[in-house]
């Protein structure tokens, strides 16, 4: 993508509203604008990031057996007064009457319509084990959004549930999970944390939040020592066996606030360590809570009516880019992990309008893109040093600059975003090192 086609209305100077370093980023790289309080439109830079997490949860939720569907945003209220959820709820969930005076409500969360769809839908044990998830916008009226995309109103989540027939097969479904958002977040260049939360009045010991470390997060946590390392993940084979993973990661002391444990606390001594965690996914066994009232039922082995045991997983999809950024950036601006970048390259033409460095730099944008590369060529004619900020701004991981000095010589420079890293180099040895891989 040429940036002088390309929609990215960047910012100088930080909006004065912008609280937190990925409100600041986001409005200043051009990747959101609000549409009103807690509520955003997406720009093409931040809707590229957004498609790349979409597409990372997708596939690792499509590799446990889980299997996408896509739900409504609006929904009956019919369904919500079944569960016994539609008074209980509050003031954030926003409630509208259509023109039959039907009463409706912008769905906050989807239990009560996923559990319905399985109960038309499944009689037989012989259907069981189900996973079912979805990526939908959902609305929460927030009483004071902030913080940008990471408390907003409207916003983008995936849920998914699972049905089964017994408690045991829950646990299995709950651990598929618990696995499967350790690689989710990993492949994302993330290392989040499981750690135990509240069921609330379900009980029993299976709710766990992930969070990641920083210091602008909203919950204050406690952990092991050993979580603060960044090579934690090493060494763990999250292909091994379910409820050996699942105990690797929970041996170790990890809680929210309302689940700290004073005693656990003072056995850990120096090992304990306490931060600030951004809660990006939470998953939750809540057993018969919803298959009961909604009729959530299947014949059994025997032939006896079986109420289906249910767990629901989520991960704050729009949440997470703001998460990312918190996790990823410096002074200058965003530092993408390259598995969620905008683009991977910013190729950077320093003398657009000379002959020759326009010709080398159409070369190499043309050999990148054929090899599959994403590519952002700023190809603008404005000064070295607007360029310079506005690719640090937008944090791709390489960028490939190219200038007439340089040029001469048949050489370029190639600088790592994430480690600063400059290094003249050859043209032809910075376009393998770009595209061998």
């Amino acid at each position: 993508m040429r940036l002088s086609r390309f929609f990215m209305p960047t910012m100088k100077e930080t909006p004065a509203d912008a609280q937190i370093a990925s409100h600041r980023l986001m409005l200043r790289a051009g990747m959101v604008r609000q549409a009103s309080a807690g509520i955003y439109s997406w720009l093409p830079l931040g809707y590229r990031v957004l498609r790349k997490i979409i597409r990372i949860v997708e596939e690792e939720q499509d590799a446990i057996g889980c299997q996408q569907v896509l739900m409504p945003t609006i929904q009956s209220a019919d369904l919500w007064r079944q569960s016994g959820r539609y008074d209980a709820y509050g003031p954030e969930m926003l409630r509208i009457t259509d023109r039959h005076e039907r009463d409706m409500l912008y769905g906050p969360t989807n239990e009560e319509q996923i559990t319905q769809i399985f109960a038309d839908s499944v009689r037989s044990y012989r259907d069981l084990p189900k996973m079912l998830y979805h990526i939908q916008w959902k609305f929460r009226d927030e009483v004071r959004p902030r913080f940008g995309v990471m408390r907003g109103r409207e916003f983008l989540m995936k849920d998914a549930y699972s049905f089964d027939l017994d408690y045991e097969g829950a646990r299995k479904s709950y651990q598929k999970h618990f696995v499967s958002y350790l690689k989710t977040y990993e492949r994302m260049g993330l290392k989040a944390i499981p750690m135990a939360a509240d069921t609330g009045p379900i009980g029993g010991d299976m709710s766990h939040e992930f969070l990641i470390l920083a210091d602008t997060g909203e919950s204050e946590i406690a952990c092991h020592k050993d979580f603060l390392d960044n090579d934690w993940l090493d060494g763990v084979d999250l292909d091994g066996d379910l409820e050996g993973v699942v105990n690797t990661f929970t041996a170790k002391y990890a809680a929210t606030d309302e689940k700290r444990d004073p005693a656990a606390e003072a056995a850990l001594g120096g090992d304990l360590v306490t931060a600030r965690g951004i809660e990006v996914g939470h998953i939750f066994y809540f057993g018969k809570k919803y298959s009961e009232p909604m009729g959530a039922r299947v014949a059994g082995p025997d032939g006896q009516e079986v109420v289906c045991e249910m767990g629901s997983y989520g991960i704050g999809v729009s949440r997470l880019v703001g998460a990312i950024i918190e996790a990823s950036h410096d002074e200058a601006g965003i530092v993408w992990p390259e598995p969620v970048a905008p683009f991977r390259i910013g190729l950077v033409n320093l003398r657009s309008g000379d002959a020759a460095c326009d010709a080398a730099c159409e070369g190499m944008y043309e050999q990148l893109r054929n090899a599959g590369q994403e590519v952002l060529y700023d190809d603008r004619n404005e000064r070295a040093g607007g360029k310079f900020a506005d690719m640090d701004l937008i944090g791709l991981p390489w960028q490939l600059i190219a200038g007439p000095r340089g040029l001469e010589k048949d050489m370029v420079e190639l600088k790592n975003r994430k480690t600063g890293e400059r290094q003249e180099i050859s043209r032809e040895s910075a376009l393998a090192r770009l595209t061998d891989d």
